[in-house]
């Protein structure tokens, strides 16, 4: 088969198992192939200026210890901002240069769009790994860093009920979701959230505080967490938060304010966006399982030349699918049909209209 050169960067938003992609990545290579492995700083930024870090088996070892497993974060870097396919022909040129045959793009749908718009223009050889706390990256299960932003989230819920139940509070929690509620859905199911928003489908503020009222005449219960991706929308009432607009405010203050407003007792509630925190901390066994196999899955897929695809989880295992067909699928958003989101109604969830 012969050395190989390869490389792997990490593009779009940082999450929990990124470290875990490149540990499995690197073990494998050297370990299986002995292939050399480089990694990219800071995605197509450090392509573009052809940075490289060699990257071989323990190179981060403390006293011993490999702490790559276990990492939030990214230890190359990312970027999510820029235009970068106004640098395309630099960019490709760079890849080239490098002397790379093949190179590990770990991205959300965003970032493996870019990516692969310039393996083309430039015959790259590319394997993507899925990656997105939004989980709306198609054609697979999971994405890493999904896992451990949920469980992030429902730490969030469970330690904000006790609050919410010792005051007699409705806590509304805005999360991260523009166009797709995977994570408020999931999230808010597992944290035993009373209404839970997203984008894919309408609410009603006359509905929601409807919800609030019946638990408090028919189970006495005068708290309420209520979950709100930040893409959700009103189903009939036009967006206005005071003098700011809802865009300056966030969806979860938008909520708040609504809420106040269609009560005519006083109510006392509050809004916590949980924000960046979502995106930190310590990988969960799933994610670091996950990250794990991708990594294998990705190697193996580069020493067989099966390039231009995706490593996806289906059904309990990893398979490669075309990148091309992920893309044209996302982003992947939540069926207002679903098993979940009957799931979340069958427990006296309001998931609010559907559109």
């Amino acid at each position: 088969m012969g050395q190989k050169r390869i490389g792997i960067l990490t593009s779009g938003g940082d999450c929990p198992g990124l470290n875990a992609v490149i540990r499995a990545v690197v073990s494998h290579a050297r370990l299986t192939y002995n292939w050399e492995v480089l990694g990219i700083p800071y995605a197509t930024q450090g392509l573009l200026e052809r940075q490289t870090i060699p990257l071989d088996l323990h190179c981060f070892d403390l006293g011993g210890i490999d702490p790559l497993l276990s990492m939030g974060g990214t230890i190359l870097g990312t970027i999510n901002k820029g235009d970068t396919l106004a640098r395309a022909t630099a960019i490709v040129a760079s890849y080239h240069a490098l002397a790379l045959n093949a190179l590990i793009a770990i991205g959300g749908d965003g970032s493996l769009a870019i990516l692969h718009r310039l393996a083309r223009l430039g015959n790259w050889n590319i394997v993507a790994i899925p990656k997105t706390i939004d989980n709306d990256v198609a054609l697979t299960e999971r994405a890493i860093g999904f896992d451990t932003a949920v469980n992030t989230i429902t730490d969030a819920l469970n330690r904000l009920t006790f609050t919410a139940a010792s005051h007699d509070r409705v806590m509304v929690v805005e999360v991260m979701g523009r166009t797709s509620g995977h994570l408020a859905l999931h999230a808010g199911i597992a944290g035993g959230a009373d209404c839970i928003l997203i984008p894919e489908i309408s609410y009603s503020i006359a509905k929601i505080c409807k919800h609030i009222q019946d638990l408090r005449d028919r189970v006495h219960r005068r708290f309420a967490i209520i979950v709100v991706a930040k893409g959700a929308k009103p189903a009939t009432e036009t967006p206005s938060c005071d003098a700011a607009s809802l865009k300056d405010c966030g969806i979860g203050q938008y909520i708040t304010t609504q809420i106040s407003r269609y009560f005519t007792e006083h109510i006392d509630i509050r809004a916590s966006v949980l924000g960046h925190i979502q995106r930190g901390g310590i990988p969960s066994a799933a994610d670091r399982l996950m990250a794990t196999a991708f990594g294998k899955a990705a190697v193996d897929l580069i020493a067989q030349e099966r390039y231009d695809r995706m490593v996806a989880w289906q059904n309990g295992q990893v398979i490669p699918v075309p990148l091309q067909e992920v893309l044209s699928h996302c982003p992947l958003f939540v069926n207002p049909q679903s098993y979940l989101v009957e799931t979340a109604r069958a427990v006296g969830v309001y998931v609010g209209n559907f559109t």
